[in-house]
């Protein structure tokens, strides 16, 4: 079954049209989402974590209906996301950005070194976050959406900033969590991360869905081929 549903979505700007009518849907495990630069993938996680209202269609997560419910009311029912552009409180400590997420669950802080520890960044923790490399910080962004324990985990560009030996321990990470029942769906522009680690790809172009397969699949389609990987 799936956790995640979108049907019909549909957003406008104006008269541009960013997302035309996708429906796509995610289970546990770990799903892709690839396009060119502009193809409306940042726009669809939008309106998937709520930051943005459809101007059609709906959003559904175990099969409920949370359309109409905001970005808070969807964190408190399991989801998380990560951003493309770095948010983290800059002027506290990469541990202290951990232990505010832990707090708004009202979990213990003494979960913070455990995730740190879990996501490779345990040797950060007293490190002021606006002074740690990109990679870590993409990283402290997963640790802080793991302390709220969710179930279905949005990634925006997550593998931005780290190396391949880093890259591929991401990706090993990943499975592992969905191993645990999560669903984690991922943006992601490095294709190696996308082949050898997801279950199923989506793949968007110019606002709408072009196909959804395996990644053997996509990685054979001659239309994806054309608009993306060329």
């Amino acid at each position: 079954m799936s956790m995640l549903r979108v049907e019909g979505v549909t957003v406008r700007f104006g008269e541009v049209t960013a997302i035309d009518d996708v429906t796509l849907s995610a289970s546990p495990g770990v799903t892709g989402l690839i396009g060119p630069n502009g193809a409306g993938k940042t726009t669809l996680f939008d309106v998937i974590s709520g930051l943005r209202k459809p101007s059609a269609g709906r959003v559904l997560l175990d099969d409920a209906d949370i359309t109409a419910k905001g970005p808070h009311q969807r964190s408190r029912l399991g989801v998380a996301r990560t951003f493309q552009r770095l948010e983290v409180f800059g002027s506290l400590t990469v541990w202290e950005n951990v232990v505010v997420a832990l707090e708004s669950r009202r979990r213990s802080s003494r979960l913070a070194s455990e995730l740190l520890d879990r996501v490779g960044i345990a040797e950060f923790a007293a490190n002021q976050a606006d002074t740690v490399p990109t990679g870590a910080a993409r990283l402290l962004e997963l640790a802080r959406a793991l302390a709220t324990d969710p179930q279905l985990l949005l990634l925006d560009e997550p593998s931005s900033g780290l190396d391949r030996a880093e890259t591929d321990a991401f990706g090993e990470l990943l499975q592992q969590l969905s191993a645990e029942g999560r669903a984690v769906v991922l943006v992601e522009h490095d294709m190696d991360l996308v082949m050898n680690y997801c279950d199923h790809v989506h793949v968007l172009n110019l606002g709408r869905l072009l196909t959804s397969g395996t990644p053997s699949e996509i990685r054979s389609h001659e239309g994806v081929r054309e608009a993306y990987l060329g």
